[in-house]
């Protein structure tokens, strides 16, 4: 049975996302010391032009960190971006952990949204346990 993370009324990226699981990972990225709101502002535009982890990995490093230089640390970012998705392409990866850039953060969403295991899945992010809170039913504090 393949999981469907039902929809919160508190509207995470992630679930306007679902069920691509390469933008769920690359939201995660560009939300790294920035903002919803800020990734908001660029986020249609960007998934316009790279749709998905094949764009993304052959993509203009300058016309990438343009586009993302609103967000802060575009070169960082723009290289991250790139080499991610190359990996996302790639066999071998089990977890969002492995993939280059993606930390506990992006890991606990890949496993919350992805593979339905919010259960077992602690997160550190208040957006993420909101979510995992709602979905046990559980008020938040």
């Amino acid at each position: 049975m393949k999981w469907t993370p039902p929809r919160s009324p508190h509207n995470l990226i992630q679930e306007e996302l679902w069920p691509d699981e390469w933008k769920i990972l690359v939201s995660c990225l560009m939300l790294n010391l920035t903002t919803r709101k800020q990734l908001d502002k660029i986020r249609v535009g960007f998934f316009d032009k790279y749709p998905d982890a094949a764009a993304m990995a052959m993509a203009d490093e300058g016309r990438l960190r343009e586009m993302i230089k609103s967000l802060g640390l575009a070169n960082k970012r723009a290289k991250t971006l790139i080499r991610f998705s190359r990996e996302y392409l790639k066999e071998g990866w089990t977890t969002a952990k492995d993939l280059h850039g993606c930390g506990k953060y992006a890991d606990d969403t890949w496993r919350i949204f992805c593979k339905g295991e919010w259960e077992s899945v602690a997160p550190n992010d208040h957006a993420l346990n909101k979510y995992c809170n709602w979905l046990g039913g559980k008020t938040d504090a």
